[in-house]
């Protein structure tokens, strides 16, 4: 039995050699080609099949390097099928050309346009047709439906034969559903609320307003980017341990809809220890450095607070002729108290300079507008961080839809040649419409803006609104870069008239102020200007004394210079959380018609977060002073606070009033002082909707009507101080149309001739 089965074995291997044997030695058979033949071939020349295969005339061929140059032909794309057959001396190749592309067309597309859908397909009309591009073409069609929430969407490309080998490609679209994200939680957070993590997300959740809501489709791109944003939310509150375990996505049962879950350490919050520098350099001194430091312990940790030091340093050196310098970082962690000591270590880095400059993609844009974005030029020390710098400031414009900015070695190891390659986005907006009130009737509305004119970087508006009573327009420019420099050159004129029938009065009026502004500091600015004004009243309509004699006074003319400061330490995002606003400005008129004034203005503002951060606190104190040295103020000078400045009254409803018979007229003042305390907070409705409530106080008053020689005293009331006080309500949308608020007011406390507003609607803003 074993004997058998030995036999057997014996058998099969010596079979399977004889069969290798005579495999390899038909394998190692070679030809010798005297000759290379073509068929089947239209388009394509023969001599250029020939030159395909890498063989020639006279050549001896092994069966391999023959399949090899079968190969060679089909790797071109030309070909459907590809054949070589020997006849003896003679190689005879031949070929099935793919045909050309008649016409390409969508079937089935909705949602995307044809011409939108051109522009993602390689596959090309009048040229050669290839299955793997257009299988490649479905795949990216597909995607971008993906990217838009439409998982299920299927594209397959089809062929239609025509004569002289020609086909129609056609994709045959299946869109499918859209696919949202019906929720998005939070596992493992505890220093922050699911709805404060859900507002620092660009992926939103789906809800009522799924049709104006764009981010609430399933995109991992997305969802990578949120993970960062994330990321970068906790680091820059002193969470330097966080990090996202995992992100889970889980397809609802209908399969209409994604639950997302983001699964997070948040760690421990750290704060600030000991704040050093030092140096292995003779000629630096660290006391120097160390005493121009802003970073303090005890301060909650965050890189921005570190990289904003080191760029403080590092120009404290330029400025004392340091170059080359290098400042790092050195973090030492202490787990006992949850701080992280930070020494600043200055030393010299490697000599290398900026070759150039070089700038594509901007097709628009002029070089210059994107070179005075560095505060670096062509020779200049280089400093990885300033480029960075740079580039934050480019995106920031809003002229590039991308801008990625590079640095890469030039023509020597000590050079280095910086590339900013960007893409042009439309920065101009022209609207047109209409509105209705009830006091100035219909009219029609339209403006134009252009953020980046003729390419310069400039600004430039007009705003024009028409009404039955009322006309205004408004024309402003802006140079921001004057000489190539930070300094902002700007011109407003202002027109606007009144003819009312109703009203007490009508007015013209015309402004005219350029000005100029520039940085005094890394959060202040300051801005000198020039005005010159022209107000006319006229036709008044009442028996009060005082408007009466302002109206025989007619046009007006005044000039003058004057000066703004104003500081926001937000723009260094120091605190995340909260945030200091300063302005205060002074405006002195010497020219005109015997007036001379003062007019002076401040506000001082400051925001926090508190509760999570779920909680948004406001105040604001602002107040204004017109002081008259020669001549005295009229109604269409002096002060009537606007809505948004005090709500729960109209704009001339409470202030100083003349009162005749049954006439009472609104005077305002020329000195106004008001104060708004307000607190922002979840209403519980999901964050996508972007709805918020609010509680408001409003306390302040606006007096003294300035010369009132013209009316008896008992005519006149509330010229001295008589405060008033409004609490109410507030509903934050941040709407398709814009941010919105409306407010419900209570006046506590008001005087007999107020005039209440207990509801408004206005653009929301914020200090």
């Amino acid at each position: 039995m074993r004997r058998g089965r030995a036999a057997q074995v014996l058998n099969i291997a010596a079979f399977a050699f004889i069969f290798v044997v005579m495999a390899t030695a038909l394998f190692a058979q070679s030809i010798r080609v005297s000759n290379i033949t073509v068929d089947g071939n239209r388009r394509i020349e023969t001599a250029t099949i020939q030159s395909y295969t890498g063989l020639v005339p006279g050549q001896t061929v092994t069966q391999s390097e023959l399949n090899a140059a079968v190969q060679a032909i089909r790797a071109t794309g030309l070909f459907e099928s590809v054949s070589a057959t020997p006849r003896g001396n003679t190689l005879a190749i031949t070929v099935v050309e793919f045909p050309t592309v008649n016409r390409i067309a969508f079937e089935g597309n909705n949602r995307l346009g044809d011409e939108d859908l051109q522009r993602i397909v390689r596959s090309q009309p009048r040229r050669v047709y290839n299955p793997a591009i257009a299988e490649q073409d479905a795949d990216t069609i597909a995607q971008v439906y993906a990217d838009q929430g439409r998982l299920a969407a299927t594209v397959v490309p089809k062929i239609i034969r025509r004569s002289d080998n020609r086909v129609d490609l056609i994709y045959e679209i299946t869109e499918g559903g859209l696919v949202e994200i019906e929720r998005i939680s939070f596992v493992g957070n505890k220093a922050f609320s699911d709805r404060r993590l859900r507002g620092v997300l660009q992926t939103k959740q789906a809800g009522i307003l799924r049709v104006l809501v764009a981010r609430d489709t399933f995109v991992e791109d997305r969802i990578e980017f949120d993970q960062q944003v994330l990321r970068d939310f906790y680091n820059s509150r002193g969470y330097i341990d966080f990090r996202t375990v995992s992100v889970n996505s889980e397809l609802s049962r209908e399969r209409d809809g994604f639950f997302l879950t983001f699964n997070v350490q948040e760690g421990q919050q750290f704060r600030v220890g000991a704040v050093t520098t030092s140096t292995t350099q003779s000629d630096i001194d660290p006391d120097t450095f160390q005493n121009a430091l802003k970073l303090r312990e005890g301060a909650v940790y965050s890189p921005v607070a570190i990289e904003n030091n080191i760029a403080r340093l590092e120009r404290l050196a330029l400025n004392m002729g340091l170059n080359f310098i290098q400042v790092n970082p050195r973090i030492s962690r202490n787990d006992r108290d949850l701080t992280l000591d930070v020494d600043f270590e200055i030393n010299r880095g490697p000599r290398i300079f900026v070759e150039r400059i070089d700038i594509e993609g901007n097709t628009t844009t002029l070089d210059r507008v994107v070179r005075r974005q560095f505060d670096i030029v062509e020779g200049d020390p280089f400093n990885p961080r300033e480029i960075r710098r740079s580039a934050s400031r480019i995106r920031a414009l809003g002229y590039f839809s991308n801008a990625d900015v590079n640095a890469r070695e030039g023509s020597s190891p000590d050079q280095v040649v910086v590339d900013v390659d960007v893409t042009e986005q439309p920065t101009g907006s022209f609207s047109f419409g209409g509105n209705y009130s009830s006091q100035n009737g219909f009219g029609l509305l339209a403006s134009f803006s252009e953020r980046n004119f003729l390419g310069r970087g400039q600004r430039l508006s007009f705003d024009l609104a028409t009404g039955r009573d009322t006309n205004q327009f408004s024309f402003d420019f802006l140079e921001p870069g004057l000489f190539d420099r930070d300094l902002a050159a700007g011109l407003s004129v202002s027109y606007r008239t009144t003819n009312n029938a109703s009203a007490l009065f009508d007015t013209t009026s015309l402004s005219i102020t350029p000005s100029l502004a520039f940085p005094v500091s890394p959060n202040g600015r300051l801005t000198l200007n020039a005005f010159a004004r022209s107000d006319d009243l006229f036709d008044v309509n009442t028996s009060t004394a005082i408007i009466q004699a302002e109206g025989e006074r007619g046009r007006t003319s005044t000039g003058g210079l004057g000066y703004a400061y104003s500081f926001d330490n937000r723009r260094s995002g120091l605190n995340p959380n909260a945030g200091v606003v300063f302005r205060f400005s002074q405006d002195y008129a010497f020219a005109g018609d015997d007036m001379r004034y003062i007019e002076t203005r401040a506000l001082a503002a400051a925001e926090t977060r508190v509760l999570g951060e779920d909680v948004t606190l406001r105040a604001t104190l602002e107040a204004g002073n017109l002081h008259f040295l020669e001549g005295s103020s009229r109604v269409t000078d002096r002060y009537f606070p606007s809505s948004r400045q005090f709500r729960g009254f109209d704009r001339r409803g409470f202030g100083p009033r003349e009162i005749n018979g049954t006439d009472n007229d609104s005077l305002g003042g020329e000195m106004f002082a008001i104060a708004r305390l307000e607190a922002e907070f979840p209403l519980g409705l999901p964050e996508e909707y972007g709805i918020t409530g609010g509680v408001f106080l409003d306390h302040g008053s606006v007096w003294d009507a300035g010369d009132v020689s013209a009316a008896d005293p008992g005519d006149l009331f509330y010229n001295d101080y008589t405060p008033r006080t409004v609490v109410g309500f507030s509903i934050f949308w941040t709407s398709p149309l814009g941010p919105l608020r409306f407010n419900f007011t209570d006046a506590i406390e008001k005087e007999e001739f107020d005039e209440e507003q207990t509801f408004d609607l206005t653009i929301s803003t914020r200090f």
